[in-house]
């Protein structure tokens, strides 16, 4: 637990300290991945200031057995790596809800955020990230999510 924290502060000083990119004004597209199942959310990407963002992403999935929806919103800071290339890490929350059938309620979550893009010359940004969730409902997610996602937006 230690270890997490310091690397939590260093990674916020980091953030703090780095040199100032251009960030597109917005973004918007998909994000695919594996969180629990939940394979594709609508993604879009908000500029603050030279070196923050928002991204709010909504998800969905709808199989047999269960049907989920849920919102996250995540406060990011992007650092340059190169002319095109940036890293970037966050934190956020979200909400959702879920039914299983027999089963249906809400859940709330926390997630951070850590991840490269590449923005092309044409106005696409391709970015591969991994976002741990802490779900808060002991009837759908009651532990820790681990999600690894590509993200393909268009950037305007």
């Amino acid at each position: 637990m230690k270890k997490l924290i310091l690397s939590a502060i260093v990674v916020t000083i980091t953030a703090f300290t780095v040199n100032a990119q251009d960030i597109s004004k917005n973004a918007l597209g998909l994000r695919l991945g594996d969180n629990d199942g939940l394979g594709a959310e609508i993604s879009y990407q908000r500029h603050l200031n030279d070196n923050n963002r928002l991204e709010f992403d909504l998800g969905w999935r709808d199989s047999d057995n269960l049907d989920v929806f849920k919102l996250v919103g995540l406060y990011q800071w992007v650092m340059p790596l190169d002319e095109s290339f940036n890293w970037y890490v966050g934190a956020g929350a979200g909400v959702g809800s879920y039914d299983s059938g027999n089963n249906d309620g809400t859940f709330a979550l926390v997630a951070g955020d850590i991840g490269i893009e590449y923005n092309f010359n044409i106005p696409l940004q391709l970015s591969l990230d991994f976002r741990p969730e802490l779900g808060f409902d002991d009837n759908y997610s009651d532990d820790v999510d681990f999600d690894i996602a590509l993200g393909i937006r268009y950037r305007f």
